[in-house]
Formats: structure tokens, C-alpha cells, sequence
């Protein structure tokens, strides 16, 4: 009985080992993934500033770049007029960041030893968008005083409102405007910050504009297109599910999407491919189509129809076995 609880006591603590170095792992992942995000943003904000210098741009200039960037990335919601203005004001809070010495790629050591240098400035790639548009709107073009609050944010752990708490409380002017270099670290894993990092709603929204795309994240991108485009049609097209199961031979296969027509009373295989139209495509399809005859498909039913998409739109086939 002693060795089973011994056993089951190192198994307990491995547990929560392995699940402290996962949450670990979260959060750098998390920080990453923010610090990429914001330097794009200042990066963007320089770009708007050259522009707006150029060309002497009028008042609808935001609403032009909004607009054209949605045209390319209409799921974006980063991109409105308001928030595009904020990365103008985040670039000219700091406007000289990016042009010094920065520090390497990796995370890990990025995070978690003492900085040297210009670490507190790089500190305001370290907390969340919010967090940062609070302190531009609050510290009015002061930079030093920016940073003071960045740098208290990051010590603290500090939540947008506890932030937004001492920027009301001019905790700046009180504890003196000396701003001195810090170890730049992880945030405390269940810390307000940790918090507000891991799900702040700008960092998901970045994670989308990967310009390439795997394989995978496009296919589900035309499937759930070609769902939605079907479903509005109105023309009683029934969804029955996504990569349903079927036997081809001795082989376990899975199609892309399934349908059920009510006005045609028959099954509607949907294929979706993320390349030019092959022809091997519609003879995958075809076999798909008389399987679901076989397996699925009732006697009271109509001859199961097939249809298949490719990236080339022109690639709308249909099969009736």
C-alpha cells in the first residue's frame, strides 16, 4: 500500500509539473505573439506617419487605408480608422525604438534573465495593445512618463484597470520621473497581465494575417465559405456534418462535407480542394459519391449529387451517379 502511494504521489507532482510547464509555455507563446503584433503596429504607425508627410493627406486618410486593408483582410477588425490613428500615436510616443540594438529572437531568453540597455523601451512590445492605448491616451506625448507605466504595468502585473487606477492617481509625479532599467521577465502565470495577455481579442485577430497559409487552415477557410454559400441559398440544402466517415474498400476515408438536399430528396457530397482543378479530383469524388449510394443513401432517396470546389472558382463541378 506504501509503494502505491508513493507512486501515486510522484504521478500527482508530475502532473502538476508537466501542467505548470504547459501553462509556461502558453504564456510565452502569448508574449511572442503580442510583441510580433506590436511591432507590426509601430511599424504600421511609421508607415502612416512617411505617408501622411509625403503626400499631405486630408481627414478621410484613416478611412481610405481602413478600408483598403479590410478589402484584403475582411475579417479583420484591427484595422478600423480608430485604431489605425492609435498606431500613429503609439509610433510617435516612441518613435525611435526599432532604430537601436534590439534583443534576439528567442523568448525564453529574452524574458527571463536581466536586460540591459534599452530593454524598458522594448518593454512596451511586452504588454497588451489595451494596456498600451490607455497609456498613450493618459501620458499625452510624454514619453518618459509612458514608460514609467509601462515598466510599472510589467513589475505589478498589472491589470487595464489597476493601470488605469494609477495613471489617475499621477503616481508618476509622486514617485519621481528617474525611470531605471528592469529585468524584463514572464509574466506571474495567474496574474491579472497573464490574463489580459493570453486573450486579449487584438492578439487572436493578428494570428489570422499570416500571409501563407498552411494547407489546412486554407481548406477550412473555402470549406466553411462553400458551407455558408450553400446554406444561403435557401434551396433546401440540409448540413449533415463535416468529414464524415465513410469505407471505400478496406480504406477509411473521410469527406469534406455532407449535405442533404430536401427539394431534390438526395445526399449532396461537397469536396473542397485547395489547388487548381485536377482530374484525379473528380475521380475522387465520384468514388465518394457512389459510397455514400452504397452506405448511406436509402431507396427512397434520389441519386446522391457531387460537387466540387477548387481555389480556382471556375472549378464548380457537379456528379450524378
Amino acid at each position: 500500500m506504501s509503494n502505491l502511494i508513493k507512486i501515486d504521489n510522484e504521478y500527482k507532482d508530475w502532473i502538476t509539473e508537466v501542467s505548470k510547464r504547459f501553462r509556461q509555455t502558453q504564456l510565452k507563446a502569448a508574449v511572442k505573439t503580442n510583441s510580433d503584433m506590436l511591432r507590426f503596429y509601430w511599424s504600421l504607425g511609421r508607415d502612416i506617419v512617411g505617408l501622411g508627410e509625403k503626400n499631405n493627406y486630408g481627414s478621410g486618410f484613416y478611412k481610405t487605408i481602413s478600408e483598403d486593408l479590410k478589402d484584403i483582410f475582411p475579417d479583420i477588425k484591427s484595422f478600423s480608422p480608430t485604431n489605425l490613428k492609435y498606431m500613429r500615436y503609439f509610433y510617435e510616443m516612441y518613435p525611435e525604438i526599432l532604430n537601436r540594438p534590439q534583443l534576439g529572437d528567442d523568448s525564453e531568453n529574452e524574458l527571463n534573465r536581466p536586460q540591459a540597455g534599452d530593454d524598458l523601451e522594448n518593454a512596451i512590445f511586452f504588454i497588451p495593445w489595451g494596456h498600451n492605448k490607455v497609456i498613450i491616451d493618459k501620458c499625452k506625448g510624454d514619453s518618459a512618463k509612458a514608460l514609467f507605466y509601462v515598466k510599472k504595468t510589467l513589475e505589478n502585473n498589472w491589470s487595464r484597470d489597476v493601470l488605469l487606477n494609477f495613471l489617475d492617481t499621477d503616481l508618476y509625479e509622486r514617485q519621481g520621473k528617474a525611470v531605471t532599467n528592469f529585468a524584463l521577465t514572464l509574466p506571474a502565470e495567474q496574474s491579472d497581465l497573464a490574463q489580459a495577455m493570453t486573450k486579449d481579442p487584438y492578439r487572436f485577430d493578428f494570428l489570422t494575417l499570416r500571409e501563407k497559409y498552411d494547407e489546412k487552415e486554407l481548406k477550412d477557410a473555402l470549406i466553411n465559405k462553400a458551407e455558408k454559400f450553400l446554406m444561403e441559398l435557401g434551396t433546401g440544402f440540409a448540413y449533415m456534418g463535416r468529414e464524415v466517415r465513410i469505407e471505400v474498400g478496406d480504406t477509411e476515408k473521410f469527406i469534406d462535407m455532407l449535405f442533404y438536399n430536401t427539394k431534390r430528396h438526395c445526399y449532396v457530397v461537397l469536396e473542397v480542394k485547395t489547388g487548381k482543378f485536377d482530374s484525379s479530383y473528380a475521380g475522387q469524388l465520384g468514388t465518394y459519391v457512389v459510397a455514400v449510394n452504397h452506405q448511406i443513401k436509402s431507396e427512397e432517396d434520389n441519386p446522391t449529387v457531387g460537387l466540387l470546389i477548387c481555389k480556382d472558382l471556375d472549378c464548380k463541378r457537379y456528379y450524378k451517379s
